[in-house]
């Protein structure tokens, strides 16, 4: 995800699918206050990971953003920064929910 270790925890804060076949859901402590209700923030993996270049990570990213704004999802900001083999996009549902594409 082009975090640093130390921020991924010890695997206590994730779960996944035993078999490998589903995806896994990682809960990720911040240390900001929210100011309105969000129970839950989930990452939606459409890239392929890491083992694929990231001109196809973006790629495949970007195609799921449509797919999900055709849907009524709208596409909030681009997540990426420069050194980090790192692209997403956060996104919200209709309800105002947030998640992340990457």
């Amino acid at each position: 995800m082009g975090l640093p270790d130390e921020d991924l925890g010890i695997g206590e804060d994730r779960i996944a699918d035993p078999g490998g076949g589903g995806p896994r859901i990682w809960f990720q402590i911040v240390p900001e206050r929210k100011t309105i209700k969000n129970r839950i923030h989930l990452d939606i993996h459409a890239s392929g990971g890491r083992g694929v270049p990231l001109a196809t990570r973006r790629e495949r990213v970007d195609a799921e953003v449509r797919r999900l704004t055709e849907l009524g999802a709208t596409a909030v900001r681009v997540l990426q920064e420069d050194g980090l083999d790192h692209y997403g996009v956060a996104m919200t549902d209709p309800e105002g929910n947030e998640f992340d594409v990457n």
